[in-house]
């Protein structure tokens, strides 16, 4: 049978933020599916919808509602029909979708870790008693004042230009930004230093992109499905799966990494409290096809480690 393709006269509507990174995302995208049915760009539309995150830079986002913020109007859009994919950084998604809609397909995955951003210094541990470290993560947040408990932390949202912007005009010492935003808007010579996973875990799905669709659009999903990066979406599922035990927004600081090498999968986690007070971290293997369960577990032993209470600073 025939394959019902996207043509400059009914091209495929991809949904994406504006921001340039986001951009480049969507960009990424276009370009894996052109080549993988050798289409002209011109049978692909990118249509960039503002979302409430993007809107409202000047509050944290737990204050405003969470990672639901950088895809709630994107999703609406495609349970509308106005768009036939979207297209997200993994570590903004909520772990649970919208009825109607499905999150299968993921690219090959990015550099992982963090990236340290200082016109003035070299690390973390150069930083005077007092010096301003400047992030809207709370994950990032606490695990600086785990560590450097002498650092002041300030809140410092935007994307990587207005970040840089910020830098300079002083309003903190040092920020952190990810490596695969950073190398794929070929900006890697921003990074001071790239922060190794041991030194700072990073976020849950950090460096993946995601591509939802409508549920049932067996269209769209012939045309994802040669796009789909196995390996990632083994990773994804064990530290989503941790993710979902504990809290699926941006509430609580929670940090994890899964990583295989042949049929074992490694995961390491660690929820901490955002003032920086209490940390608890695991390290485990198993087959890579029990990392679903394996996060769960994880999130589960990390629980009863913490006590009752540990969440309770939410209210």
């Amino acid at each position: 049978m025939t394959q019902d393709l996207p043509s400059p006269t009914r091209p495929l509507k991809i949904g994406t933020r504006g921001s340039p990174l986001a951009l480049a995302q969507a960009h990424e995208t276009r370009c894996r599916l052109q080549a993988a049915f050798d289409l002209p760009e011109e049978a692909f539309e990118i249509s960039v919808i503002k979302t409430t995150g993007d809107r409202v830079q000047d509050r944290p986002l737990k204050e405003i509602g969470g990672k639901g913020l950088f895809t709630r109007e994107i999703e609406d859009a495609l349970l509308s029909g106005a768009i036939d994919i979207a297209v997200h950084s993994m570590k903004d998604m909520p772990v649970l979708q919208p009825a109607g809609l499905t999150l299968d397909t993921y690219l090959p995955r990015e550099d992982v870790r963090d990236a340290f951003v200082s016109p003035g210094a070299g690390h973390l541990s150069d930083l005077p008693g007092g010096a301003r470290v400047g992030t809207s993560s709370l994950r990032r947040r606490a695990q600086v004042l785990v560590a450097y408990p002498h650092l002041e932390v300030v809140e410092f949202r935007g994307n990587v230009q207005t970040r840089l912007r910020k830098l300079d005009e002083g309003v903190a010492t040092c920020t952190f930004l990810a490596m695969a935003g950073l190398n794929r808007l070929g900006r890697s010579d921003v990074a001071t230093a790239a922060i190794e996973p041991e030194v700072m875990l990073p976020a849950v799905a950090q460096g993946a992109i995601g591509i939802e669709r409508r549920e049932g659009d067996t269209r769209v999903a012939a045309l994802l499905e040669p796009l789909h990066d196995a390996l990632t979406g083994q990773r994804l599922a064990a530290e989503r799966a941790f993710l979902a035990a504990l809290d699926g927004s941006c509430e609580t600081p929670i940090a994890a990494l899964a990583e295989i090498g042949g049929g074992t999968l490694r995961l390491r986690g660690e929820i901490l409290r955002p003032d920086g007070s209490e940390a608890h971290s695991d390290d485990s293997s198993a087959p890579v096809e029990d990392g679903a369960a394996l996060g769960a577990e994880m999130a589960a032993g990390l629980l009863a480690r913490a006590g009752p209470g540990f969440f309770d600073w939410r209210g």
